[in-house]
């Protein structure tokens, strides 16, 4: 099942797809696709629901994101574009959930920013509460999987003093989205193809299979450290392609567009604008 929160910024209401792709007003059902309800999405009666006419806004396909925990160089040949060492464990960092934004919404640069880059990578979605899980029931706890762009600053990132977070957590560099794919519908979520253009270029060209540490053992790891609650994210890592990793560098500027897809996952697309 593909569900979605669609409408105006702020204002968004729960939807989801039915078998012939019209979209279902899942509103008089349940206040909102976040906390408990992720565990029990399975139950819901698609078909009963009303349908949405036209063609609204995809906001942000979960609501109330307690935190988002990245796991950086997670793909063999983003370690080796940039120059890094395998990591032996997952390399963790936090993305602040105020950068949370639609799918298709703008991709705002901060002030004085030079070096904004692009990440495409899969986000896993929790359904029900994480704690000192082992990999063998880790995906039982994912309440599905949906794409997210880790838009990062690099120099914020890696210039001015340490700490990744404050490169990756400046307004509107989470797009997520434009569904939350539930695993029935997903497969084997290693097996996944991942694309993203710029200006129509491609830059990144992948599958999930050539992560280090996989889906599962992610969830595995951080739950023995925190818990993990329903509609946390954790994103996953990002193949080759950014902009940092090439020589020379490339970087985002206004008026560039991103086309960002994973395979079962559905597709985004940005344009970059100035703050």
């Amino acid at each position: 099942m593909r569900f979605v929160r669609f409408g105006a910024v702020g204002a968004e209401k729960p939807g989801v797809y039915d078998a012939n792709g019209d979209l279902r007003d899942l509103s008089g059902v349940l206040t909102d696709l976040s906390g408990a309800v992720l565990a029990d999405l399975a139950s819901i009666d698609v078909d009963a629901l009303p349908r949405v006419e036209g063609n609204p806004r995809l906001g942000p396909p979960v609501a109330g994101v307690g935190k988002i925990v990245c796991v950086g160089l997670n793909y063999y040949d983003h370690a080796a574009e940039v120059g890094m060492e395998l990591p032996t464990e997952p390399v963790i960092f936090m993305k602040a959930t105020s950068a949370i934004t639609g799918p298709h919404d703008p991709l705002v640069l901060p002030r004085g920013s030079v070096k904004t880059d692009w990440e495409a990578e899969l986000g896993i979605v929790i359904g029900t509460a994480a704690k000192y899980v082992t990999e063998a029931d880790a995906l039982l706890h994912v309440a599905g999987y949906l794409l997210v762009n880790d838009v990062s600053e690099r120099e914020l990132q890696l210039e001015r003093g340490g700490q990744w977070t404050k490169g990756k957590s400046c307004d509107t560099f989470a797009p997520i989205g434009p569904w939350l794919v539930t695993p029935d519908e997903v497969g084997d979520v290693q097996k996944l193809a991942l694309t993203l253009k710029l200006n129509d270029e491609v830059m990144q060209s992948a599958n999930t299979s050539g992560m280090i540490f996989s889906v599962a053992k992610a969830i595995s790891y951080l739950s023995q450290m925190m818990t993990l609650h329903p509609g946390d994210i954790i994103s996953t890592g990002t193949p080759a392609g950014v902009g940092g990793g090439m020589k020379p560098p490339r970087f985002l500027k206004v008026g560039d567009r991103l086309d960002l897809d994973i395979e079962k996952l559905g597709a985004q697309r940005q344009i970059v604008e100035s703050d």
